[in-house]
């Protein structure tokens, strides 16, 4: 039998949440399978759609792939200088390096697939393996559709759960939605912007932008309230 791995990931610029990469490995004879099924870009079908068919996709593959990278540690990388697409590139190789597929296909996370395909090579420790990144890759080949599945699945799975551990509907966790950037702003008043929760990418630009925005209202606040007692005092 011959045995291709798709890879891609789901949550590259949210906000809120883990980073998921997902990988998927069958028999080139099960890629008409899978289409039959119905599998395609996650991005194309709706949550129960997605959740029914990543129990197929269980059945038909070989071996199916998650990892999952925490706020908390995607924030330790880029303070060490290491920026995300080579914090994605580690994990796909992960992926790579626990497979015995000869081919792998990989949806690049950027405009440049060559220069992307480049920083995975570095990581990868099976030299032997044959590397396909392209743009798109997600509506053109099947395995690297199954695995957006999986990896979207296992990511709505840890959003759900976060939903239920702060009590609160934030939203996609993405800086798009206006949920997520209400309850941010909301969190990061609570804590007066410090020691937010490991959930959040304290490193995101959005995350920045709103801590600076609340400590330029406090100052606002502060300047506004020390002008008005002092128009008392010389009232009085």
């Amino acid at each position: 039998m011959e045995f291709v791995t798709g890879i891609d990931e789901a949550g590259r610029g949210a906000v809120l949440g883990p980073l998921v990469v997902g990988g998927v490995t069958i028999d080139t004879k099960s890629e008409k399978k899978l289409k039959a099924l119905g599998v395609k870009d996650s991005k194309k079908l709706t949550p129960q759609r997605r959740e029914e068919l990543y129990k197929q996709i269980e059945l038909v593959a070989k071996d199916v792939f998650v990892l999952k990278v925490a706020p908390c540690r995607i924030d330790t990388y880029r303070s060490m200088g290491v920026n995300l697409d080579r914090i994605e590139a580690m994990k796909m190789a992960e992926i790579i390096d626990f497979n015995s597929s000869k081919k792998v296909f990989i949806d690049s996370l950027t405009s440049n697939p060559e220069k992307f395909k480049g920083v995975i090579e570095h990581f990868v420790k099976n030299k032997s393996v044959e590397l396909v990144v392209d743009n798109y890759m997600d509506e053109s080949v099947i395995s690297v559709s199954a695995a957006s599945i999986i990896a979207k699945v296992e990511r709505d799975k840890e959003i759900e759960e976060l939903k239920k551990q702060v009590g609160v509907d934030f939203g996609v966790g993405y800086p798009h939605d206006p949920l997520t950037i209400q309850f941010l702003e909301k969190t990061i008043k609570e804590t007066n912007g410090k020691n937010l929760p490991d959930y959040i990418r304290k490193s995101w630009v959005t995350t920045e932008m709103l801590q600076e925005k609340s400590w330029q209202r406090k100052v606002m606040d502060f300047i506004f309230r020390k002008n008005e007692l002092e128009c008392k005092q010389e009232e009085g």
